[in-house]
């Protein structure tokens, strides 16, 4: 018999909508674009033929509108795997819990969740300005192992294999390794320049930034670079994805990360206008929408 989840586990509003996002079921499509700047959410739906749902509560703002036939919601997250642990899990709820009566549903419902942001590359030849897809993401982050089912879900080879060749300090989490939906790989990604990416806890140290602070390894961002298993080697650097493929994994979705590079580490360089370049994405990706 199913439990019924109680009122201090799923949070509701006076109106019945969800806790943070302040959604209802009705207000999501089945396709959600996650961008963590909220403005973005207005420049993608500029793209669309029709809005229906415009709704914000902090950093999460919500559009859900049709672009050329196809219903699509976008959805701002804000910056880091924390954000997206509300997102996803308030997003998974309000189409596989019955808010109502506190049940999960006898029918899953499956979302298909992709990211559209910027990154920075750890690779010479991925120059500013080119569309990198997540292949794979390598969380630094520790949301995933709070979880069960961690190890179904995770490439242990992969997490090891990238452990020793690290020399990974004992003192941070256990980093986790995550596939991306096949799926959606295939039909918006596969021309695409792909990789490992890193989603990283924080901006500056763990992205290996030093301003008045060192870091605890200050070869990291030589190690990433050089590292390889078969035919993968990291990519890039962000903050969100890891989170988005694990947890759309251990509760049923499909999940994938497009990212500008609008950063060379290697090179120290940065892309002279970005926005113009993440606008064009935006572009390709919704024509590819289509074909889901």
């Amino acid at each position: 018999m199913k439990e019924r989840i109680g009122k201090s586990e799923l949070i509701l509003n006076p109106d019945g909508s969800i806790f943070h996002l302040h959604l209802l079921p009705e207000d999501i499509a089945d396709v959600v674009l996650l961008v963590g700047d909220q403005d973005r959410v207005e420049m993608i739906s500029s793209f669309f033929d029709k809005i229906e749902v415009k709704k914000q509560n902090r950093e999460f703002r919500t559009h859900t509108g049709y672009y050329k036939g196809k219903r699509i919601s976008v959805v701002s997250t804000g910056i880091g795997t924390d954000n997206i642990d509300i997102v996803v899990n308030e997003l998974d709820a309000l189409v596989n819990i019955d808010l109502n009566t506190r049940l999960p549903k006898d029918e899953h419902h499956t979302l298909n969740f992709i990211r559209i942001g910027t990154s920075g590359s750890l690779q010479e030849d991925i120059p500013v300005d080119t569309p990198v897809a997540a292949k794979v993401a390598l969380g630094f982050d520790s949301l995933i192992n709070f979880y069960a089912g961690r190890e179904k879900i995770t490439h242990d080879d992969m997490e090891q294999a990238f452990i020793e060749h690290t020399s990974w300090n004992k003192l941070l989490h256990r980093p986790y390794i995550v596939d991306s939906s096949e799926k959606l790989f295939n039909t918006i990604a596969k021309d695409m320049v792909s990789g490992i990416t890193i989603s990283a806890p924080g901006f500056y140290g763990p992205q290996g930034r030093k301003l008045r602070l060192e870091t605890v390894d200050p070869n990291m961002n030589d190690k990433l670079q050089l590292f390889k298993f078969k035919d993968l080697r990291i990519t890039n650097f962000e903050m969100e994805c890891s989170a988005i493929y694990g947890l759309s994994k251990l509760l049923g979705h499909n999940a994938l990360t497009i990212c500008s590079i609008i950063a060379n580490r290697y090179k120290k360089e940065y892309s002279s206008d970005y926005k113009v370049k993440v606008k064009e994405l935006v572009a390709t990706v919704l024509e590819r929408i289509l074909d889901l």
